[in-house]
């Protein structure tokens, strides 16, 4: 716990001109570590606190990261009926794993206190993102506690804007950067990257990296200087040890047995028949084997060992690990017989229950398949956001769902979990940079996931679903988009495999999960994680590069089934109209309490009518099932704007039967407005009695044959025969 009598603590330090300030001692102090980070107008509390009871019923380390946003840091009060805060945003659960990825690695993996960090948002500027802020908070206030966490962090984020690279950027400057790459790592080595890009190269993403490496290590290095003043030993508590006792039993009897079974997956994958036999089973020949020998030897080992059921799971895992490294590193042979940069068969299939849904893709690798389905809308129908950035609404949107049949469970259903959340903003980073600008394609747009079946990278797998999907509805994506899930095996020394396209296995005992999205010409999200501390350049560049060969192999695969977005929107599709007017016409369209919006949508059987003001200029939106409806409300709409002044010949309108006489019909084409329509236009042959052929309140397409502007007489023609 802090020193209660300490004096206040602050340390201040620049990275690329703005100054960040580390205080401690004066708020929190009942928690073990609590840092207040400043920069600008941004400033957040973060505290770290662990629990003294060491947790002998489980296996992993207990480590919590929660961000709490509070809606007055920007001066809001939150919306709904209660006008508090609820449960966490989504973008405060991303930060909270943001910020756990590369700090999970720099703790002792036996450690099993619980240990929580809570970082409370104060006040936000909106002028600079403060994700990263919460990441490098959290390391000082861990590392300037009594928590057993001797290795600080940090963490950097870089843009680039017209060829100059940025450290920090603002909001303003990553909406013109190429790239939006944070990266977290030691002194030593990278734990952590994430990024978006707007078809980034492999060498762009590189750099940035390496931009990063020196400004991580001025964070460090202010942290630990910060430390000095703290002046706070670390507790000794507790950690798990494996009974070695039970190790050593274990090993004797599962050793032989397993390496029995990957030597014969070795042998196995010298052919491709008998490496169709690798792959037999729910999980695979080499999965289910070894999940057999499990099963056997830990009902052996508890008749021995009855009170060490964690040692003997531990055990296993560790043996199991050794050994599917040892062949990976030894014979470059994975668990189901491939090579490390092979990637499983790949099946795509779009058009599924075309009467009902917008656009389907399902995506099939190996034993992972996620299906996505499309659903269009209105931009009325957006996202609106209650949070703290200056983003209110979002048209683009992608849900992720993981049920517990996927990998043959049971499980209770009670909404996302964190990593559902996690994996849906994935694949909408990776698809965001590709959608069409709402004046290009004015509708909301809602892609759902369903993972089916998952053996590994199933949000790589909902990115090439997702665009299936968006291709099958015919939404005009500027490139489709395909994701891989890259894997590392590192041996004691400089050796190391990376792995394509991994699996369940290969991401349990690997080194690292680095998932690649892109396009032909460019990276568009990634998402890097460590399990040891660290990685070099090196390894990060074979890993990219590796990962473009997969990512357009994969590519190619579904470009076969569907090469170009359709032509046409689904027939269930709802068809959405957007064009420009003038600003100052907006309330002249809109009408005196909406009369107008109204009486447009019940002449035309619309569905929606929506006027928005967008960078000085009035757009307005229409939304029906009837192509045609909209077009006639659109040109009722257009002609709305004008005035007899602006009519010419030729002009055409959609114009209301207000009277008929013995010669002809008065047809109403803008408000105020009328033209005669003689009896000799009104068909397309000689007729004698004009209610014969139309009537009163009838809407009829006509032009403008001749205008008389000094007499306001307009005269009309037939353009609907």
């Amino acid at each position: 716990m802090q020193n209660l009598n300490s004096n206040n603590n602050n340390y201040s330090f620049e990275i690329a001109g703005r100054t960040f300030t580390f205080k401690s001692g004066k708020l929190a102090r009942q928690a073990n570590g609590a840092v207040l980070m400043e920069n600008g107008g941004n400033g957040i509390l973060i505290t770290a606190t662990m629990n003294e009871n060491y947790r002998e019923d489980i296996d992993f380390f207990p480590l919590v990261i929660d961000v709490e946003e509070r809606m007055y840091a920007a001066g809001k009060i939150p919306g709904g009926f209660f006008r508090r805060e609820g449960r966490a945003t989504d973008k405060a659960i991303l930060i909270s794993r943001l910020t756990d990825r590369p700090l999970r690695p720099v703790f002792d993996k036996n450690l099993r206190n619980e240990v929580q960090v809570i970082a409370t948002i104060l006040s936000v500027d909106q002028v600079h993102p403060y994700d990263v802020m919460v990441m490098n908070g959290a390391s000082c206030a861990l590392y300037i506690s009594d928590i057993p966490f001797f290795e600080p962090i940090g963490a950097v984020r870089i843009g680039n804007v017209d060829g100059n690279w940025i450290i920090n950027p603002s909001y303003d400057e990553l909406k013109k950067s190429i790239i939006d790459i944070i990266v977290a790592g030691t002194e030593t080595a990278i734990l952590m990257v994430e990024a978006k890009g707007h078809e980034a190269s492999e060498e762009i993403v590189l750099e940035a990296i390496e931009r990063a490496v020196p400004e991580i290590g001025k964070i460090i290095a202010a942290q630990i200087e910060f430390g000095k003043s703290a002046g706070i030993e670390k507790k000794q508590v507790e950690y798990f040890k494996i009974n070695n006792e039970v190790k050593e039993k274990l090993d004797s009897l599962a050793r032989g047995r397993i390496i029995e079974v990957l030597d014969k997956v070795a042998e196995l994958s010298s052919s491709a028949e008998n490496r169709a036999l690798l792959n037999k089973g729910k999980r695979g020949y080499a999965s289910e084997e070894l999940d057999r020998i499990s099963e056997e030897i830990k009902k052996e080992m508890l008749e021995l060992y009855p009170e060490d059921n964690i040692s003997i799971d531990m055990s296993l895992k560790e043996l199991e690990r050794e050994l599917v490294r040892k062949t990976i590193l030894e014979k470059s042979i994975r668990p189901d017989g491939r090579k490390p940069e092979e990637i499983r068969e790949i099946t795509c299939e779009v058009g599924l229950f075309p009467d009902t849904t917008h656009g389907t893709g399902l995506f099939t690798r190996g034993r992972t398949q996620a299906l996505t389905i499309l659903a269009l809308g209105s931009v009325k129908e957006a996202q609106r956001l209650d949070s703290l950035e200056e983003l209110e609404f979002k048209r683009y949107m992608h849900h992720y769902n993981f049920p517990p049949y996927s990998t043959g469970d049971t499980a209770a259903l009670r909404g996302p979990k964190r990593r559902e959340v996690g994996h849906g903003a994935l694949a909408e980073r990776a698809l965001e940079p590709m959608i069409p600008n709402e004046e290009r394609f004015p509708y909301a747009i809602r892609l759902v996931s369903e993972v089916l079946e998952s053996n590994g990278s199933t949000s790589m797998a909902s990115v090439c679903g997702s665009t299936l999907a968006l291709m099958d509805g015919g939404v005009p994506i500027l490139n489709p988009v395909s994701g891989i899930a890259m894997g590392l095996v590192k041996g004691d020394a400089d050796d190391f495999v990376v792995l394509s396209d991994i699996q369940g296995i290969e991401d349990f005992y690997g080194d690292m999960d680095f998932k690649v999205a892109g396009t032909k010409n460019g990276i568009t999200a990634l998402q890097m994680d460590i399990k040891i501390k660290g990685i070099d350049i090196k390894i990060m560049r074979k890993a990219l590069y590796q990962a473009k060969e997969g990512r357009l192999f994969i590519l190619d695969k579904m470009l076969q089934v569907i090469p170009l977005p359709r032509e046409n929107l689904a027939k269930v599709a709802p068809k959405i109209t957007s064009f420009k007017i003038p600003k100052d016409k907006i309330g002249e369209i809109i009408g005196p309490g909406g009369k107008n919006i109204k009486s447009l949508k019940e002449e035309f059987d619309l569905d929606e009518i929506d006027i928005t003001d967008s960078n000085g200029e009035g757009i307005v939106s229409i939304t029906c099932s009837d192509q045609k409806n909209i077009g006639m409300a659109r040109k009722k709409i257009e002609a709305m704007l004008k005035g007899i002044e602006d009519i010419n010949e030729g002009d055409e309108f959609i114009g209301t039967v207000v009277g008929i006489t013995s010669y002809g019909a008065f047809i109403n084409i803008i408000p105020g407005i009328d033209g005669l329509l003689h009896i000799s236009k009104v068909a397309n042959k000689r007729i004698n009695n004009v209610e014969e052929y139309i009537k009163m309140g009838d809407k009829i397409g006509v032009r403008v044959c001749s205008i008389d502007r000094r007499d306001k007489k307009i005269s009309l023609e037939r353009s609907d025969l």
